[in-house]
C-alpha cells in the first residue's frame, strides 16, 4: 500500500498551469478513452461545468478531463482551452459530425490574493492539458492551488496558504483508487490522524494558528465572505462502475472534506468532488467509497503541507 498520486490509476493523466505572479491556475485530469463519472457537491457557493450531465438519468455516460480551476466563475473558460485540445486529438463523444469531448468542471475563488483581473482562461486551460501526463507532480502552489488559501473565518487579511495535493492506495488485488484536490476552505484544515491544526486562522495578536470552531463559538457573526473559498477535487478508481455508483461514491468522498476541514460545507464554501470509474475490475461501492476517503484525507494533508509562503500569505511551513 502506498500513497503517491491520482496519475497511479490507470487511465488518468494529470496537466497543470499557473501564474504565479497573479497567483491562480488551473489542474486537469485526462481520461482520454472517456471514464464514467458522477458528481456531488456539498457546499452552498458551487460553480460548476457540465454537472447536471453528470446525472444517473442523463444520456451520456462517459466524461474525457475534469478541470479544476481557480478564477471564480471567470475559471469555467478554461475548460473551453481543455476541449480544444481534446478535440484536436480526436477524443469526445461521436456526434457523426464531430467528437464533442466532455469535460466537467469546478472552480474556487482565489481572486482575493495576487492579480484578481488574471484568470485562468481557454489559453491556460488547454496548456494544462497538453502537459497531461502521468508520473510525480509538485504539490502545493500548482495548478488550482496556487492561489488558494484556508483559515480564512477572521478576515482574509489572517489566512494562511492552502494547496493542491494528491495521493493514492494501491490495493493486493489490483485496485487502485486516487486523489486530487485543490483545498481552498473557509475553515481550517487538520490532521484526521491526530487532530491537529495544520492550518487555519493566525490569532492578529497571539500570531498562533486558532481553532475556527472556537472562534465561531465566541464570534457568530464571522469576517469570511460568501463564495470566496471552495474546495475541489477529484476521485478516480480502476474500476467499473454506473453514474449512479460514482455519484454515491463522490457522495462518500465528502467525509474526508468532514475529517479534515473544520468546518466544511458552508455557505461560504462550493465544495465538489467528482468520481470516475476507469477500469474493468469489479469491487463494491463501500470499498472503492471508503479508500476514496482515505486518499482524499491524505491529499488534502499533503496540498497543505506542501503549500509554500506567497503574497504575504503564511504556510503551514512557516510555523515548522
Amino acid at each position: 500500500m502506498s500513497f503517491e498520486n491520482i496519475t497511479d490509476v490507470p487511465g488518468i493523466k494529470v496537466g497543470h498551469m499557473e501564474n504565479t505572479k497573479a497567483m491562480t491556475g488551473c489542474s486537469v485530469v485526462v481520461v482520454e478513452k472517456g471514464a464514467v463519472c458522477g458528481v456531488d457537491v456539498r457546499g452552498s457557493a458551487p460553480g460548476t461545468r457540465e454537472t447536471d450531465l453528470l446525472d444517473p438519468i442523463n444520456l451520456v455516460d462517459k466524461v474525457h478531463a475534469i478541470t479544476l480551476s481557480g478564477g471564480s466563475a471567470f475559471g469555467l473558460e478554461a475548460a473551453d482551452g481543455v476541449m480544444q485540445y481534446l478535440e484536436e486529438q480526436g477524443i469526445g463523444f461521436d456526434v457523426g459530425v464531430a467528437k464533442v469531448p466532455i469535460v466537467p468542471g469546478a472552480v474556487l475563488f482565489d481572486l482575493a490574493v495576487g492579480d484578481a483581473e488574471i484568470r485562468p482562461d481557454k489559453a491556460m486551460g488547454y496548456q494544462a492539458a497538453k502537459q497531461a501526463r502521468k508520473g510525480s507532480f509538485p504539490f502545493g502552489n500548482v495548478g488550482a492551488g496556487c492561489g488558494a488559501t484556508v483559515g480564512k473565518l477572521r478576515g482574509m487579511e489572517h489566512c494562511m496558504k492552502g494547496g493542491l495535493g494528491s495521493a493514492s492506495i494501491h490495493l493486493n488485488n489490483g485496485i487502485v483508487v486516487g486523489a486530487i484536490v485543490a483545498v481552498n476552505a473557509v475553515g481550517d484544515i487538520r490532521d484526521p490522524k491526530t487532530g491537529t491544526i495544520l492550518a487555519g486562522p493566525i490569532d492578529p495578536e497571539t500570531k498562533e494558528i486558532m481553532d475556527s470552531i472556537e472562534f465561531m463559538q465566541s464570534n457568530p457573526n464571522t469576517f469570511a465572505k460568501a463564495g470566496a473559498n471552495t474546495t475541489i477535487g477529484v476521485v478516480a478508481a480502476n474500476v467499473t462502475l454506473t453514474k449512479a455508483e460514482a455519484k454515491k461514491i463522490a457522495q462518500m468522498t465528502h467525509n474526508a472534506f468532514a475529517r479534515t476541514i473544520y468546518p466544511a460545507h458552508t455557505m461560504f464554501d462550493g465544495d465538489t468532488i467528482f468520481a470516475l470509474g476507469t477500469g474493468n475490475q469489479t469491487a463494491s461501492v463501500d470499498l472503492i467509497g471508503s479508500m476514496a476517503v482515505k486518499v482524499m484525507e491524505e491529499a488534502v494533508v499533503r496540498a497543505i503541507t506542501s503549500a509554500e509562503e506567497a503574497a504575504g500569505i503564511q504556510a503551514y511551513k512557516s510555523f515548522r
